[in-house]
């Protein structure tokens, strides 16, 4: 195993790397540079800035100054002039401050189950346990909890983000529909096929003999996994052939092979292609799954209401009063207004309770599992989800033909996003003309 984490994992656990993208203050001097830097030997820690209600120390200074370093080194990055390095570090560290205490303010918190599920993810995408990942961090110098704590406060500025951000943001439906007409939003949005795929190989001098019976095997491994059979198992019975086979994974049309693009438009979802005879020899092939053309799902119309217990009801009681509340519906009374009058989901109880449709993934799964169990205009059995105690009604269910709404979906996100950016930066520079700042 590498002892190197790869570079995303460092953007997302040492902010130092994301120097190129900090706002540029021009507030802060060469002298004021200069007295930072100086303090760097000092063994003393000391404030070196006031940041409204906080400060920054100078080891807080050294710590992230000497990550920078470190991480330009590990990248074979050339270092930026040392000057403007530490001016910028100062200026990341001023506005995270900001940040961070906007957070505090509103009382935006990251459990610790939240920050233990993104340890893990981060650890995983390096193909790591996150016990491998700590001693990982260990070994190469690094506090496993200093990290920990780092993508803790990295969580926070990102919800901060997120929420002020955001709201400056508005996408027409207009501009929606000119960027899905623009050829950039056409490639973007163009459907996408996953296939399996097996190659049994022929040479280009084959006789014709051996061309048949190529082709004669592959329409048998075809029929196999017509008729049920696993394809990966279905493969393996190569014969006297030497296949190669695998998922192609998502691709969209026009990054398929050629020989597939046919099999791509004409099948349907788990469908075999008749063998394909190309230069390189006979090809079996499966839809496994596609998106973004006839994508049919289907939805559930629900309403439900919640309670959530309290410092002055418990869980036990809280349970009870939602079993109560669902005796009281299965006796006559009127779900919706009941749900008006009790639900505690400020989303959903002034109407009713009402959830409009609901796509599979989009609830979490104890509401899923309960929504699927329950009958048309039936009530479920109280349920606890983390949010609380629930009961729910389903209205009706539908299959529903999605692939507008995705590709809606798809480029209002990617117009978002590009909005995001540019938003964020003034949004930065705002707050950061707006604090105090004092440096020593």
């Amino acid at each position: 195993m590498k002892n190197v984490i790869n570079k995303a994992l460092l953007n997302t656990i040492m902010r130092p790397l994301l120097i190129s993208g900090l706002l540029s203050v021009s507030a802060l001097s060469h002298g004021q540079v200069q007295a930072a830097n100086a303090s760097a030997p000092q063994t003393l820690d000391r404030i070196i800035a006031i940041v409204d209600d906080d400060v920054i120390l100078a080891s807080e200074y050294r710590e992230r100054y000497e990550s920078v370093k470190a991480n330009f080194s590990n990248n074979q990055q050339a270092l930026p002039d040392d000057k403007e390095l530490q001016r910028q570090i100062l200026d990341q560290l001023v506005v995270e401050s900001i940040q961070l205490q906007m957070a505090y303010r509103a009382g935006v918190r990251i459990s610790d189950e939240q920050l233990n599920e993104t340890l893990a993810r981060i650890a995983q995408q390096n193909r790591l346990s996150v016990p491998q990942f700590k001693a990982m961090l260990e070994k190469e110098g690094r506090s496993y909890t200093a990290v920990r704590e780092q993508i803790r406060k990295d969580l926070l500025i990102q919800r901060v983000q997120s929420g002020n951000v955001s709201r400056r943001i508005q996408i027409s439906d207009q501009e929606i529909e000119n960027y899905l007409n623009s050829e950039e939003g056409k490639k973007l949005t163009a459907p996408e096929y996953r296939f399996l795929h097996a190659l049994i190989p022929l040479a280009s001098d084959a006789s014709q003999a051996q061309e048949i019976k190529a082709q004669e095997h592959a329409h048998a491994l075809a029929q196999q996994v017509r008729k049920g059979t696993d394809f990966s198992k279905a493969i393996t019975d190569g014969g006297p052939f030497n296949i190669n086979s695998g998922d192609l994974g998502w691709r969209k049309l026009d990054d398929l092979p050629g020989f597939l693009t046919d099999a791509a438009t004409s099948l349907s979802k788990g469908e075999v292609a008749d063998p394909i005879r190309s230069a390189s020899g006979f090809h079996i092939v499966q839809l496994l799954s596609k998106r973004g053309d006839g994508e049919i799902i289907p939805q559930t119309q629900a309403r439900h209401i919640l309670l959530k217990p309290s410092a002055i009801r418990d869980d036990k009681a809280t349970e009870a009063e939602i079993k109560a509340l669902r005796q009281r519906i299965l006796n006559g009374e009127d779900f919706a207004e009941l749900a008006r009058e009790y639900s505690e989901d400020i989303g959903s109880a002034s109407e009713g309770g009402d959830l409009s449709w609901t796509s599979p993934g989009q609830l979490v799964p104890e509401f899923q599992q309960a929504m699927d169990s329950t009958d048309i205009n039936g009530v479920s059995p109280a349920f606890r989800s983390q949010y609380g105690w629930h009961i729910l009604q389903v209205l009706d269910r539908r299959d529903k033909d999605v692939t507008e709404d995705m590709r809606r979906r798809i480029a209002g996100n990617h117009l978002h996003d590009r909005k995001f950016k540019d938003e964020l930066q003034i949004w930065l520079q705002q707050i950061r003309d707006e604090a105090y700042v004092d440096y020593k």
